[in-house]
């Protein structure tokens, strides 16, 4: 789990020219579309060497504007629900539908039935409850069930499904096989943003617990976590995992990367609007930690910012906040080479992910704009929100 965010700013912004910077207006996202095709473009080389099926998971990135760029690394999208998989449906309907919920709503199952392709279930007594519903309908539908095996090294609660008590997922105690039948396979979450060592330490542990299940599928999933298209990342340790459980158990390998598709492809462009001191230098920005950013407040982590320093590393030091009345709206403290002033630019890394499908209007904080850098360096909005954005929901 990052603490921190220390990886170097991405290159991808050096054809942005510093008009077109200062263009954009603030607060905004700003998508980068080479960044988002060189992570597809590893999602397909994966794809490729191991015949395994990589899934967007669309709880990470939703941006439907740019899934026509990401279409050819795919092959589909995984939901958490059923307003996700009408997304996918409707944006790429020839790519696989996957979904999973916790729990399903009764009035909402049968039009998830027009959607999805894969539904997996929570338990087995879940899979009883819609299985009528299931073999009734009109589509072929393949059915599984979420598995915990017990084991993840994620640290951070809120982020591990695998924890104490955990409502995701159905553990071996709890897996009454007398009522999977029907059931085509397996689907197991035990990792965040994590490297391909992490899944090869779970695989014994899936296996000791549900392996003798396995045999019996067509399919396994491994959900979401990896961080496939990071630098470091060991992708020849994954090909080896994947290759490994279809050789042993005949199954079709699953892959459901959300940040991984994204990771480094956005940007949060924000403005200083005020300096303040109170034992140190403040600086308050229209952009905010509660409002626009992914998970800054709840992990807690400290995103990157290109030309920053960590705190006295560099000449100037201030603690960055958001506008909104939370005192908690508190970024982190970086430093500067210049002293900070109002009009001052400050561009956040990686806020392509967990940001445009999650931000708020707490306060009454305008969305930011989304644009998109294309591949010639041209920006292209794709939306801009105001105030009606905020009153409809309300």
């Amino acid at each position: 789990m990052r603490l921190e965010d220390r990886r170097p700013a991405f290159a991808g912004l050096a054809n942005l020219t510093e008009q077109q910077l200062q263009s954009l207006p603030t607060p905004c996202y700003l998508l980068d579309e080479a960044q988002l095709r060189r992570n597809g473009q590893i999602m397909l080389e994966l794809q490729q060497r191991t015949g395994c099926r990589a899934l967007l998971a669309q709880k990470a990135f939703s941006n439907f504007d740019v899934y026509p760029v990401l279409a050819p690394y795919l092959a589909g999208t995984e939901a958490s629900g059923l307003y996700e998989s009408h997304l996918g449906r409707e944006e790429l309907p020839e790519k696989e539908n996957h979904v999973f919920c916790a729990a399903y709503r009764v009035d909402e199952f049968a039009q998830l039935l027009q959607y999805a392709d894969h539904i997996v279930f929570n338990s087995p007594k879940q899979w009883q409850k819609f299985k009528g519903i299931v073999e009734q309908g009109d589509r072929k539908i393949s059915c599984g069930i979420r598995c915990n095996p017990e084991y993840s090294e994620i640290e951070t609660d809120i982020y591990n499904p695998c924890f104490k008590n955990s409502r995701l997922g159905t553990t071996l105690d709890n897996f009454d096989d007398s009522l999977i039948d029907g059931i085509d396979g397996l689907h197991f979450h035990t990792m965040c943003e994590q490297g391909s060592d992490v899944l090869k330490r779970t695989i014994p542990h899936i296996e000791e617990k549900f392996g003798k299940y396995l045999y019996n599928m067509k399919w396994i999933n491994l959900g979401g976590g990896h961080h496939i298209t990071r630098d470091d990342y060991d992708l020849d340790t994954l090909i080896e995992c994947v290759n490994y459980l279809h050789d042993k158990y005949g199954v079709q390998v699953y892959l459901e990367p959300g940040e991984a598709v994204a990771l480094n492809a956005g940007y949060l462009v924000s403005e200083v609007i005020d300096t303040a001191k109170n034992g140190m230098d403040l600086a308050i920005l229209d952009a905010s930690a509660a409002c626009h950013m992914p998970d800054v407040l709840e992990m807690p982590y400290r995103p990157n910012i290109i030309g920053s320093g960590q705190a006295d590393e560099k000449a100037y030091t201030y603690r960055l906040g958001g506008p909104t009345c939370l005192a908690g709206d508190i970024i982190g403290d970086y430093s500067f080479d210049k002293p900070l002033k109002e009009g001052d630019r400050l561009v956040f890394c990686d806020m392509a992910i967990y940001s445009m499908c999650k931000n708020n209007t707490f306060n009454g904080m305008p969305l930011p704009s989304i644009y998109l850098q294309k591949l010639d360096g041209e920006l292209e909005l794709i939306k801009e929100f105001g105030y009606d954005d905020f009153k409809m929901r309300l």
